[in-house]
């Protein structure tokens, strides 16, 4: 946040009335900001000193962007972390970042557990929230590697990991976003992820101030009231999960309410082609369908220009520098239109996993590139499409059934808006298929279903045996689909125990 911190100051010098935060209090100009920012960190120099490690509560407002651009004038690193988190995933943040200095709301810090032993010392700032320190002397910002910004992912595996970033990655990632939409300066950039995200603080918060743009912002996701926003502030750009651009579709007043953006950016999650291509048609938009990950951000996009088949269809191109290859087993890159494990390399890399108050180095290939975990095919245009992850199977009476590939065919039924196929437990088969099902209309039925497959001539074997109507695909915070509730969910549906 440091040469952000620089251009923000230099900025509300020149143009103090410019608005830079909208949010549920009301709009803030640059001078706003930097004048609350500049207390903050004239606090943190008094108190703790030095350049601290500085864990932020990050929720969806003026105080985020606030509180990191006075880190970065002290020259510290910010970790953002969601108020919705437990105790033990602060205490894994508490182990792996090893902060200086907790900011938030004394009912989060407490909800947290912050240890009084450890943060002794309190001072009030950004308008009530605690900021707590250590009384022992400042670590040293070199520990983080180049590393300027953290935030927590629990990624395809569950278990929770710091990302450590640089300020260049976040850069590289959010300029090649700006020059692929075609954003210029002033064009409000919503954002309405969790900035508790890697991908949200880069692109919800950082983009939008790098750009010298408004940041406008929703703290509770409410596609109803997300349309409204957007019409209201005529919002140019924002990215959202697969689950939050489907739900805006089916919002009440969704009809041609988007038509103030230049595109809305999707990706985090499974998508298919069909029900993007009604979604944006309902809302008078162009969807771009995009892959990244929090260890390398945003790395794909496909342009607006681009015909539907690309910007619905597949996954993007790499951004300028990056590249994306598909290996096979021994590591060995496969020709165009083969499906293989996906790599990828660029300026976007994280620096590292945060363990035990420093990064750990990413584990590479021996020519640079990082092994992303998925299946992907690239295309002689040197598009991508990505192919769900390596080990997404069901094992059914010794039988491998690939889940990504069921949800593509139940997700060409016209009705269905979004589909997701999990194992449940059976005695004598190991595991079964279930899918869940948000549809338009009336709920869908495991007759219509297997109907549909039976049609298409998709195999028998990989049928799921149950279908389950629901309003909304379980969630994680950030608003991706959460597959360890969709399984909990599944298998209660089954039991009884729970209801659609």
């Amino acid at each position: 946040m440091w040469e952000l911190a620089r251009e923000f100051v230099a900025r509300a010098e020149s143009e103090p009335d410019e608005v830079a935060v909208v949010d549920a209090s009301g709009g803030w100009t640059r001078a706003a900001i930097v004048a609350a920012a500049t207390e903050l960190a004239a606090l943190l120099d008094a108190g703790p000193g030095g350049s601290p490690t500085v864990l932020v509560q990050a929720d969806n407002s003026w105080r985020t962007l606030t509180a990191a651009l006075a880190v970065g004038l002290r020259g510290g690193v910010v970790a953002v972390f969601s108020r919705h988190a437990g105790p033990s995933e602060f205490a894994v943040a508490l182990h792996d970042i090893a902060p200086d200095v907790v900011i938030g709301d004394r009912e989060s810090l407490a909800h947290w557990g912050v240890p009084d032993d450890r943060f002794g010392d309190e001072a009030s700032a950004l308008g009530g929230w605690s900021v707590r320190w250590s009384r022992s002397p400042v670590s040293d910002v070199e520990r983080w590697n180049g590393g300027i910004a953290i935030a927590m992912t629990s990624g395809s595996t569950g278990h929770p990991k710091c990302v450590v970033q640089s300020e260049s990655a976040i850069r590289y990632a959010g300029r090649c976003t700006i020059d692929a939409v075609g954003l210029e300066p002033g064009d409000p950039v919503a954002a309405f992820v969790p900035l508790s995200s890697v991908a949200a603080f880069c692109f919800g918060l950082y983009l939008p101030a790098m750009l010298s743009a408004p940041m406008v912002c929703m703290d509770g996701w409410k596609p109803a009231a997300a349309l409204t926003v957007i019409r209201k502030h005529q919002v140019a750009w924002t990215m959202l999960v697969p689950t939050m651009a489907l739900q805006l579709a089916v919002a009440p007043d969704a009809t041609g309410a988007l038509t103030s953006l230049k595109a809305m950016t999707v990706g985090g999650g499974p998508m298919d082609a069909g029900a993007l291509g009604r979604a944006e048609r309902t809302l008078g938009t162009t969807f771009l369908r995009v892959f990244g990950m929090s260890e390398c951000l945003g790395h794909t996009t496909p342009l607006p220009s681009d015909e539907p088949a690309v910007r619905l269809g597949r996954d993007g191109r790499p951004f300028p520098g990056t590249v994306v290859r598909a290996v096979d087993n021994s590591g060995a890159p496969l020709p165009a239109g083969r499906v293989g494990d996906a790599q990828v390399k660029g300026p976007s890399l994280f620096v590292g996993y945060a363990r035990a108050g420093i990064p750990a180095l990413p584990e590479l290939t021996a020519d640079g590139f990082l092994p992303t975990g998925d299946l992907v095919e690239v295309a002689e245009d040197g598009s991508i499409r990505v192919m769900g992850r390596q080990k997404q199977i069901i094992i059914r009476g010794g039988r491998n059934i690939d889940i990504n590939e069921v949800e593509a065919a139940v997700a060409r039924i016209p009705t269905v808006s979004q589909v997701c196929v999990v194992p449940v437990p059976d005695e004598l088969l190991g595991e079964r298929a279930a899918a869940l099902v948000v549809s338009m209309g009336a709920p869908i039925t495991l007759a219509e279903v297997t109907a549909h497959l039976d049609g298409i001539g998709f195999p028998k074997f990989k049928w799921p045996e149950f279908v389950f109507a629901i309003d909304d695909l379980p969630q994680n915070r950030v608003g991706k689909l959460s597959r360890p509730d969709a399984v909990d969910l599944a298998t209660r549906l089954l039991a009884g125990t729970a209801s659609p």
